[in-house]
């Protein structure tokens, strides 16, 4: 008995205790037996976790201390057994158990019965947190044991050493990429973060690529704590991780350090309810403001980021401040640097525009002679023969006029922005007019052209009646021109009234059964100079900017466009454009009875004399009375010397000596009291750029049309300058 007394360690007698919760013989008085109760009664009141289990497979827990009751958030042993299950297996996450085991049989089996593993615990609250386990493994005399484990709670330290290892990458990719590795890793092999404390980290972290200053806060328990601080903030701290008053804080640094014109401003946007109003419904916001450092004044940002759970109230937040005054100042600079370049460009705007609108003035002004005398030619020589000839002058000379505008329309383009002219108008109207005109080139073709209008409420809208024209235009201009002989268009209107105030969104389609474009041009069929090298197999000329146009001009009207298109069987031009409905029955110009144009007696002003020759003669056949002027100076002398009736139209050309078109304009409006000084004045120009027709407008005209005369767009205008006239 005594040999088995004598082989008894201290172990075994606390052992004796622990499992028999201390219903021993008293009567033990031995040694051991009381070194074993004042053991047992010192890890009791220890401040760390202690855990003593059986080493064989159901790794029973045979006592844990208070300590450990209170890291686990039990206030009994009786609920941290419920919670365990009264094992070290259910202490454990499951998915940390066999790494966890793994560790510490390979750790013991090293000969010297110590290990050291961390894991993750859920604690009675539902909380994982992650520990450190120190563990001594004790072997009996039966071949099993015992292990006797310190327990810490090292939440704070790994997530400390995460950082610490995030800060060492400068990359920004790379550091991103390390930190996401570094979570997996951690949530796989160690201890899940909390989501809260994981979500501030990512946040301090990428806070810390432009920020010198970070603290983390809560505005609920008024509490900043710092994670880096500048050496000016450092000032406010006594120590590097010293919690502090975030109220406090934010005042002091407001005073110390925040230039005197921005700190009634800085202390608005520290206060809490201010903080928590913008991070109400976004993550994050910053304050731009400066700071006087060593009496020289710096521009510093403060970004604040929302790093609680989204679903409660604000209260944790981590503060970022750096100084940006580098930036600050690069972009004032490059902001000086723009204006500068601004004003010069302005000015070469202004030279670049004078130079197209002589150029096409001086282009259009020929062509208009040629157009002219091609009209009046006809009218003398009945030959079919000189007739065929004129037909193919007049072919070339279009085709020559084409290219000349686009090139010169899309240079424009280029230098400014389009202006939209919303009107009402109807667009079946202009659908009909623009088909009327292509349909000589399609009936030569026997192209057939449908209309479908039948997805479309309301033709009446409000909108930029001509650059909707030009672009249907150009579409089923491009329609007919690279369609087979006896192919058919298809345009399709439909609308959709699905905007506030009523506003519709119209789909234009046209659609064509001919050559079609390949796949591989498709993506820069809208780029100038572009034209897809089939194209040329329909024996049409062209400069490949009638797209590039069109797309610019859909665009101004803030709109898209597209194309689908398969080579050989056709292609599908789709626009949509927003525009607004018109009741024209609240139109009072449409109340009035069409004007009576026949036999009107108009004053053309023209300095060139062949054009003077050509319109003359084309407008008295028909019907109209003409006079002229030379220049604008004449024209205003006429019209002050006039008396009613004398004339009821006055057709202005615009660059002329002496005084041009547009001051003389102006001169005719100035008459006061005179019975001529609201005559319809119509601009007939080679100035044909939307700056030229907006000019003419603001000098008191009421239309702009561009040389060549068009006989049938001037007789509209006449009488909508005239029903105009009538109610001013």
């Amino acid at each position: 008995m005594n040999n088995q007394s004598n082989e008894k360690t201290i172990l075994d007698y606390l052992l004796i205790l622990l499992e028999n919760d201390e219903k021993v013989d008293e009567a033990d008085d031995s040694e051991l037996m009381h070194a074993a109760r004042q053991i047992r009664k010192l890890i009791d009141e220890i401040p760390g976790g202690f855990l003593i289990y059986h080493a064989d497979e159901g790794e029973k827990i045979v006592y844990a201390n208070k300590a450990l009751l209170d890291i686990f958030k039990c206030n009994s042993y009786a609920e941290f057994s419920a919670l365990t299950g009264g094992s070290f297996r259910g202490l454990v996450h499951p998915e940390d158990l066999d790494r966890v085991e793994d560790e510490i049989k390979n750790q013991i089996s090293g000969g010297d019965n110590l290990d050291y593993v961390e894991y993750r615990i859920v604690r009675n609250d539902g909380v994982m947190r992650w520990v450190e386990d120190y563990g001594h493994y004790v072997p009996d005399s039966n071949g099993g044991g015992f292990f006797y484990v310190f327990v810490t709670d090292a939440t704070e330290k790994i997530t400390k050493q995460l950082l610490e290892r995030a800060t060492l990458i400068n990359d920004q990719k790379e550091k991103e990429l390390k930190i996401q590795s570094l979570i997996e890793e951690y949530d796989k092999e160690r201890m899940l973060i909390r989501q809260e404390e994981l979500q501030r980290l990512e946040v301090i972290e990428g806070l810390s690529v432009t920020y010198d200053s970070i603290i983390y806060a809560d505005l609920e328990t008024n509490t900043a704590l710092p994670y880096r601080l500048s050496p000016r903030m450092l000032n406010l701290f006594t120590k590097r991780f010293e919690v502090r008053e975030l109220s406090w804080l934010f005042e002091e640094y407001v005073k110390r350090w925040v230039h005197p014109d921005d700190r009634e401003v800085m202390s608005e946007r520290t206060s809490f309810d201010f903080i928590r109003s913008e991070l109400s419904d976004k993550k994050t916001f910053y304050t731009t403001y400066r700071c006087v450092i060593n009496g020289e004044t710096l521009f510093y940002q403060m970004r604040m980021v929302n790093v609680g759970a989204e679903d409660e109230p604000v209260k944790q937040i981590v503060i970022g401040c750096s100084c940006i005054d580098e930036e600050v100042q690069q972009e004032l600079r490059q902001k000086q640097l723009l204006e500068d370049a601004l004003d010069k460009a302005t000015i070469a705007d202004v030279a670049k525009n004078a130079f197209l609108s002589n150029m096409s003035h001086d282009m259009r002004t020929p062509l208009n002679a040629i157009f002219g005398y091609i009209q009046l030619a006809r009218k003398v020589s009945p030959d079919s023969v000189a007739l065929s000839y004129l037909d193919k002058i007049e072919t070339a000379g279009k085709q020559i006029f084409d290219m000349v505008e686009k090139v010169l329309e899309l240079t424009y383009s280029e230098s400014q922005d389009y202006t939209v002219n919303e009107q009402p108008f109807n667009i079946i109207d202009i659908l009909k007019h623009e088909i009327e005109r292509i349909t000589p080139r399609a009936n030569k073709k026997d192209v057939q052209i449908a209309i479908h209008t039948e997805m479309m409420a309301n033709a009446d809208v409000m909108g930029d009646k001509d650059k909707l024209a030009q672009v249907l235009n150009n579409l089923i201009d491009n329609a007919v021109k690279y369609n087979k002989k006896g192919g058919k268009v298809d345009i399709t209107i439909t609308q959709k009234v699905e905007l506030p105030q009523f506003i519709s969104k119209f789909t234009f389609e046209v659609k064509d059964n001919g050559i079609g474009i390949a796949e591989s041009a498709l993506d820069h069929i809208f780029d100038p100079f572009i034209r897809e090298q089939n194209t040329t197999q329909s024996g049409e000329y062209g400069t490949g900017l009638g797209l590039t146009i069109t797309k610019r001009l859909v665009h101004a009207m803030n709109g898209t466009i597209s194309v689908d298109s398969k080579l050989g069987a056709g292609s599908t031009f789709t626009f949509t454009i927003e525009m607004l409905p018109h009741m024209p029955e609240m139109d009072d110009a449409l109340s009035d009875e069409e004007p009576d144009i026949n036999g009107m007696k108009i004053l053309i002003v023209e300095d060139n004399e062949i054009n003077l020759e050509i319109e003359t003669e084309i407008l008295e056949d028909f019907g109209f009375n003409i006079d002229s002027a030379e220049n604008g100076q004449i024209a205003v002398d006429k019209v002050q010397a006039a008396k009613k009736g004398d004339y009821d139209l006055v057709l202005m050309d615009i660059q002329m000596p002496v005084m041009d078109g547009r001051t003389a304009a102006r001169e005719i409006r100035k008459l006061k009291g005179h019975p001529l000084s609201n005559i319809p004045i119509i601009a007939l120009s080679a100035n044909a750029f939307e700056s030229d027709r907006l000019a003419s407008l603001e000098a008191g005209m009421d239309a702009h049309l561009n040389k060549p005369l068009d006989v049938d767009a001037l007789l509209q205008a006449i009488k909508a300058a005239i029903l105009s006239r009538r109610k001013k």
